[in-house]
């Protein structure tokens, strides 16, 4: 499954794991202001905020996967198998399809504030992007530098939560997953204090013992409780490479590696790629599962007034730097 986080030192980042067992050949991909978006119901949008994100492009069309805009909102879709629910087209309403939902906010919006607005009007449609891709069940992280949202269509309407954490990883619906923190009130990165019992002699028997309880296991609630706990503690300098760093080290908490995470017929879900927004700045950085050299994308190098995509496929080999040439 996936897991996104926000983190804000000088600058505001922005970022996901995408963990699947197979990749439909993800790029990233630069949208500039003049490339027209074509929506199902709502016509054409000539011009627009330039974005820059990951995204499976298909018949010209940017399937974005997580992605910013050049104002610094940034916006990620993960899977929300089985509580996912779309609808037919309404009255009164704008009718987004689901895949068109994160151009249809980042081409306009620049902030979380603006965001709501929309999707106030918002109406997601049960249309798949064409016969060969099903539709995808999932649900939305929105965040700026000042605030961050979940947006959740499900059979009751859609709903929109307020994100104190900055992180969302898959089901249960986000109300529940962020009320599962109380179950953990008592972690501490701080060595631990024997409470088990008076009378008996605990003893703390090496360094490192802070965070004990903390869980470690791939389950989406496990990897909600542990990427919050280690986003809301982390610490590091406020420069650009101290602070990149720091957020791949953030979703390092939640890396799934090849063999632990075993799906039907011999299949493994892994960390396919994992990024960093500098939303700022405009720059994604990401890494892949074979490749941990983090490679950087500057769309401000860039025509942000082109008409034409920009695409950069993953760098997927592993780039290993001999020391002593």
């Amino acid at each position: 499954m996936c897991t996104a986080a926000t983190y804000k030192t000088k600058d505001f980042y922005f970022g996901r794991t995408l963990d699947y067992e197979f990749s439909y050949g993800d790029e990233v991909t630069i949208t500039p202001r003049n490339y027209p978006f074509h929506f199902k119901e709502k016509g054409s949008m000539n011009s627009h905020y330039a974005i820059i994100g990951m995204a499976f492009v298909t018949e010209n069309y940017p399937l974005y996967y997580d992605a910013i805009n050049e104002k610094g909102l940034g916006m990620a879709g993960l899977n929300f198998v089985g509580n996912a629910f779309y609808r037919e087209s309404a009255e009164g309403k704008d009718n987004i399809a689901q895949y068109e939902l994160i151009p249809w906010i980042l081409c306009q919006c620049s902030t979380v504030r603006e965001a709501r607005q929309l999707i106030e009007k918002i109406n997601l449609l049960n249309t798949p992007f064409n016969e060969k891709l099903p539709l995808a069940q999932l649900h939305w992280i929105i965040a700026d530098r000042d605030e961050s949202i979940v947006v959740e269509s499900v059979k009751e309407g859609i709903k929109v939560y307020d994100n104190p954490v900055g992180v969302m990883t898959n089901n249960p619906t986000f109300d529940q997953q962020l009320f599962a923190l109380n179950n953990y009130m008592n972690l501490s990165p701080k060595s631990p204090e024997n409470r088990f019992a008076s009378g008996l002699e605990l003893q703390r028997y090496s360094r490192g013992m802070g965070a004990m309880g903390l869980p470690g296991d791939l389950s989406s609630q496990s990897r909600f409780v542990r990427v919050a706990f280690v986003k809301m503690n982390s610490i590091s300098g406020d420069s650009e490479k101290e602070s990149v760093s720091q957020f791949f080290h953030i979703l390092g908490s939640v890396d799934q590696q090849r063999g632990c995470c075993e799906l039907d017929e011999g299949k493994y879900e892994i960390t396919i790629y994992s990024s960093c927004c500098n939303a700022t700045k405009g720059i994604y950085y990401y890494t892949s599962y074979d490749n941990h050299q983090i490679t950087a994308v500057d769309m401000h190098r860039e025509n942000l007034d082109g008409e034409q995509l920009v695409r950069y496929p993953l760098i997927k080999e592993e780039q290993i730097k001999l020391q002593n040439e």
